[in-house]
């Protein structure tokens, strides 16, 4: 661990010693992108510090214990060899935590798609009761909100809805909510008070960023060759057309529109690059719809993640085992308490594969 903690701090030492450098001060965009992967450091770095000062307290209040002959004197040396061993143990703990590696989408917008499951008209009106809580939530944060898709149903709920969340770290907050809610309550469409069980499904999807493709010149393969075709004495007599193959998906691109060799070539990698760059967007869409499914299951009522039931006022996270009896406050957007425990339970499973690899 502590071989991964020096890189980290000599890292964090090399980006501070730049940040000071007359040629980056003036690059804007390069000074900000360090200042990020700085902060981003930080917690680690002066946890480690911080470790070591308490190592070095640690060792020199073992050696006056060691050479003090007041036993009054000792009694404090051993309390706070005690407190100081309990510190480091708990910063040992941390810089274990802040080794863990980051979801790269965490930072990202989100995608959450609410769809009504068992239940009929009452899975409906939960699910539009979902979207609430979510939006709530979402403003407790500050950030936006927008609908991009909506089937609605008469008596005030969704079959399906969409929306987008903007907001710097949306993903890591709402990861957590996929998978299936049920509620049990009395329906507002119950006229006899029977208490219904019903459910919605909710998938948690990281917005795509644009995908540009590099093009690597050892991948290509460029030839050219004699253009075919009416094009007049000069297409005839010269090479001009261009094939360029991408050697690593066989992908053939052929050019001879233009008059020049240099143009074809430039025409030939530009096509070259848009297919590419679609194939890998494709490929990050499949990615997605594969990532959903898994999300939402079947919508059945013994697939749930968290249950909401009203005649208790309980709310029940059934992954961590975790309970708030205050709904009210929950459906108005108060999730945080959930996220902590799950992201603390998330880590904790990190932590443990580590250990066994380790």
């Amino acid at each position: 661990m502590y071989d991964k903690i020096a890189k980290v701090v000599q890292r964090y030492e090399e980006i501070e010693a730049r940040m000071v450098d007359p040629e980056v001060l003036s690059d804007y965009q390069l000074l900000s992108e360090l200042a990020q992967e700085r902060s981003e450091l930080q917690p680690l770095v002066e946890s480690y510090r911080r470790y070591l000062d308490l190592r070095q307290e640690l060792a020199d209040t073992r050696e006056l214990l060691d050479n003090s002959d007041d036993p009054d004197m000792a009694d404090l040396a051993v309390d706070e060899i005690e407190r100081l061993e309990g510190e480091i143990e708990t910063l040992e703990e941390e810089m274990r935590r802040l080794l863990l590696p980051r979801d790269p989408r965490d930072e990202k917008n989100v995608y959450i798609e609410i769809r009504a499951g068992a239940g009929g008209d009452e899975a409906a009106i939960f699910a539009g009761d979902l979207l609430r809580m979510y939006t709530r939530f979402a403003e407790r944060k500050n950030w936006r909100t927008e609908i991009v898709s909506a089937s609605e149903i008469g008596v005030g709920g969704y079959k399906e809805v969409v929306f987008n969340v903007k907001g710097r770290g949306a993903y890591s907050q709402f990861k957590y909510e996929s998978g299936v809610h049920r509620v049990q309550r009395v329906p507002v469409t119950e006229s006899q008070g029977r208490i219904h069980t019903s459910t919605a499904t909710v998938a948690v999807m990281p917005e795509i960023e644009d995908v540009e493709v590099t093009l690597d010149p050892n991948d290509l393969e460029i030839t050219s060759t004699f253009s075919s075709g009416p094009g007049g004495q000069h297409m005839q007599k010269n090479a001009t057309a261009i094939r360029v193959v991408h050697k690593p998906t066989g992908m053939q691109v052929n050019v001879q529109s233009e008059r020049s060799q240099t143009q074809n070539k430039r025409l030939a990698l530009s096509i070259l690059q848009a297919r590419l760059q679609q194939i890998e967007e494709e490929k990050q869409h499949a990615e997605l719809a594969a990532d959903r499914k898994s999300q939402i299951g079947t919508g059945d009522r013994s697939e749930k993640i968290r249950t909401y039931n009203y005649p208790q006022s309980r709310v029940t996270d059934h992954r961590i085992g975790y309970s708030s009896h205050n709904l009210p406050a929950v459906m108005n957007g108060d999730l945080d308490d959930f996220i902590e425990q799950l992201t603390v339970a998330e880590q904790a499973e990190k932590l443990a594969a580590v250990t066994e690899e380790t």
